[in-house]
């Protein structure tokens, strides 16, 4: 499994010369509800098997989490259903406020 950090994964929303993943946020609804990064689907970590259709199979996939445990869980699930290119996100939305975004609300 693919690990990015959040300043390569801003790097690379911003790089219109490649085509930008499918963001993935596995976090409880009331975690995306205070703070997301702009972009991201959410769709919580329990509902992930049953709504896999709903998940592109052509695109590069990062998952997103908290700290990224929970994102690193699905990553690995969806790499063993046969999803190709699957990115955990290292650090999760807190690293993302801390190194990217520091007016993004923290919990």
């Amino acid at each position: 499994m693919k690990h990015i950090t959040p300043p390569q994964l801003a790097e690379w929303l911003q790089d219109a010369t490649r085509p930008a993943p499918f963001l993935l946020d596995v976090r409880e609804p009331s975690e995306f509800a205070y703070c997301a990064i702009a972009g991201s689907v959410p769709m919580p970590m329990a509902s992930v098997p049953a709504r896999m259709q709903e998940l592109p199979d052509d695109a590069e996939i990062v998952v997103i989490c908290h700290h990224g445990g929970r994102s690193m869980q699905v990553a690995m699930f969806l790499e063993r259903q046969g999803f190709g290119e699957v990115i955990n996100l290292a650090g999760g939305v807190a690293q993302w406020a801390q190194q990217v975004d520091p007016a993004m609300p923290q919990y």
